[in-house]
């Protein structure tokens, strides 16, 4: 069959899939199956299907793997056509991507000998990741293409994102008698201030392509009664980390740093908060890399970091691997993607196939 992009994107956007996936994925699986293809749907979710040599076992054959995800953030937003711009919860993130990546994948010729061409399509980006965890342990690749909207640039890198918590214990007391206890949540204020300093006082690098780390406390609790001393006060934090700092190093040293600034008759620990499935970690990929070049070269488009923490991030622990897409996350007047008025042109969706297209000819 013929595959029309434009057209599986309208149906894609007008198909919402905040809540559940399921009608979403249901739809791409035919869509695959009626262009002849045999995909399967994994157990944690993942649509997958594969061309060229699945059984290669020639070393010098190229793996190939296209990659990105179905569901999209609440809450739906209808789908809108102006023009060349759509508009509608998905248009760009990530059914936009996902409709240039479909394109390049049924379209490019990859014969037998060729090299090995899979796509790769996720359930849950956008809260649990448990696709691409489950994925990143079963995958092996050369090189990946993650689809999110980079405005036809090329993204080699991006920060690592991650929650922790601080927390402080003293003593609870009457709040009558306020000097018999030790309150948790005064201490926190020189805790907070020392939290701006961590980075520079544990002199932490800087990124080339990514900047510094950042580290800002984002939630506070404390107290279990309105009359009483709190005994415990808990700061949830959020680190956006750079290469090449991982997320268990954080802890340890931030707790080291606190304790420099905890009043005497407190105490402080400092841990993640917990997860299923592993944590976002930064990556940066080599911009000499093959799947860098033949992409830049095919799509004009800069190499530069990505804005956003992706599933990318587990997928650069398998192969150098890139997010390229159509759409933009932020525009002059604001957000774009996770927005009300979150839109693509679709221009850029058959640009960004045609690039992807060349890159597979180049690489396979």
């Amino acid at each position: 069959m013929a595959f029309d992009a434009l057209e599986f994107h309208r149906e894609a956007v007008q198909s919402p899939s905040h809540e559940d996936v399921t009608a979403m994925r249901e739809y791409l699986v035919e869509t695959l199956e009626a262009a002849g293809q045999e995909p399967t749907v994994d157990e944690a979710g993942n649509v997958l299907a594969t061309r060229g040599d699945e059984d290669a076992e020639d070393p010098e054959s190229s793996h190939l793997v296209l990659n990105t995800h179905i569901d999209t953030v609440p809450p739906h937003v209808p789908y809108e056509r102006d023009g060349s711009i759509v508009s509608g919860r998905g248009a760009c993130d990530a059914k936009g991507p996902l409709a240039a990546l479909l394109d390049a994948f049924l379209t490019t010729d990859v014969d037998d000998g060729d090299g090995t061409l899979t796509l790769a399509i996720t359930p849950n980006e956008e809260t649990t990741q448990a696709g691409a965890a489950f994925l990143k342990d079963r995958l092996e690749a050369d090189a990946i293409i993650v689809g999110e909207p980079t405005d036809l640039d090329v993204c080699i890198a991006a920060r690592g994102q991650f929650e922790g918590q601080v927390t402080v214990t003293g003593s609870a007391a009457h709040a009558a008698k306020p000097e018999k206890g030790a309150n948790a949540i005064r201490a926190a204020a020189p805790i907070l201030a020392a939290m701006d300093t961590f980075d520079e006082a544990a002199g932490t690098p800087s990124h080339e392509l990514l900047g510094d780390p950042t580290l800002t406390a984002t939630m506070i609790e404390g107290g279990e009664a309105h009359n009483q001393v709190p005994a415990e006060c808990r700061i949830t934090f959020d680190r956006r980390s750079v290469p090449p700092e991982e997320s268990e190093d954080v802890p340890p040293a931030l707790e080291a740093h606190l304790r420099n600034a905890l009043p005497e008759g407190f105490g402080i620990a400092v841990s993640l908060l917990p997860r299923e499935t592993p944590l976002l970690e930064a990556f940066a990929t080599d911009t000499d890399e093959a799947v860098v070049q033949a992409l830049v070269d095919a799509s004009g488009g800069e190499a530069r970091p990505f804005g956003a923490a992706t599933e990318a991030s587990f997928f650069a622990e398998v192969a150098p691997t890139v997010v390229f897409g159509p759409g933009v996350l932020a525009d002059e007047d604001g957000a774009v993607a996770h927005s009300e008025r979150e839109y693509v042109d679709v221009e850029e969706i058959e640009a960004a196939a045609k690039a992807v297209r060349e890159t597979i000819e180049t690489l396979l």
